[in-house]
């Protein structure tokens, strides 16, 4: 990703957003969330690369400026809170990515979060159902929201989305982290028993 055109349309496939340029500037674009306006994406052009302002949770912020040189300190925002991203070409697409979701997290008070925590609290060796996530989320009827967070999922070393399967125990066709079989590997490594690419409900669905 090295373009801001790239970068606003990730912005904007996030659920209720929308673009604007305040300052009328047309160097400054940004994506906001339209259930309470805040900007959760900055988008402008400084020393001939686009950067992106996104918010960060302050216990992470160093991480990934620890990890990549091209993430700084919020350029004109809270260093605390913000960071900057540079399209240089040295940062990862998918890393770009879950930057820019986190900060949608942040901003945003749509249930994501709440999915996420939900989904963490499936246990080792059990698998949970789109609806059943969505009803510990707090809305047993969005369970095709469960789907679409799942598929974003920022951070699937502690948010174990592969644990989920559909009412029926079957696993996801093209697995959003790794491919098609990923999934399957990532629960037999649990003792999970698979077959055909289903799993048994009765044996092994989260009672929680």
């Amino acid at each position: 990703m090295k373009t801001r055109e790239e970068a606003l349309k990730y912005g904007l496939s996030f659920p209720d957003t929308y673009r604007d340029a305040p300052f009328h500037d047309q160097n400054w674009q940004l994506v906001r969330y339209s259930g309470n306006k805040k900007a959760f994406l900055w988008t402008y052009e400084k020393d001939e690369f686009i950067n992106l302002n996104v918010k960060v949770d302050p216990e992470r912020a160093f991480f990934w400026r620890d990890i990549y040189k091209a993430v700084i300190p919020g350029y004109h925002q809270n260093k605390e809170h913000w960071n900057t991203i540079i399209l240089d070409g040295s940062i990862p697409d998918e890393d770009i990515r879950r930057m820019i979701a986190e900060s949608y997290d942040l901003i945003s008070d749509c249930p994501t979060k709440r999915i996420y925590e939900a989904v963490k609290k499936i246990p080792y060796g059990c698998v949970a159902t789109y609806s059943q996530v969505a009803e510990v989320a707090g809305d047993r009827k969005m369970a095709r929201a469960v789907g679409n967070a799942l598929h974003r999922n920022p951070d699937p070393d502690t948010i174990p989305c592969f644990r989920v399967v559909n009412a029926k125990g079957e696993l996801a066709g093209e697995f959003a982290f790794g491919g098609a079989g990923a999934q399957a590997k990532l629960l037999k490594a649990e003792g999970i028993e698979v077959v055909d690419g289903k799993v048994d409900l009765a044996r092994f669905q989260w009672r929680g």
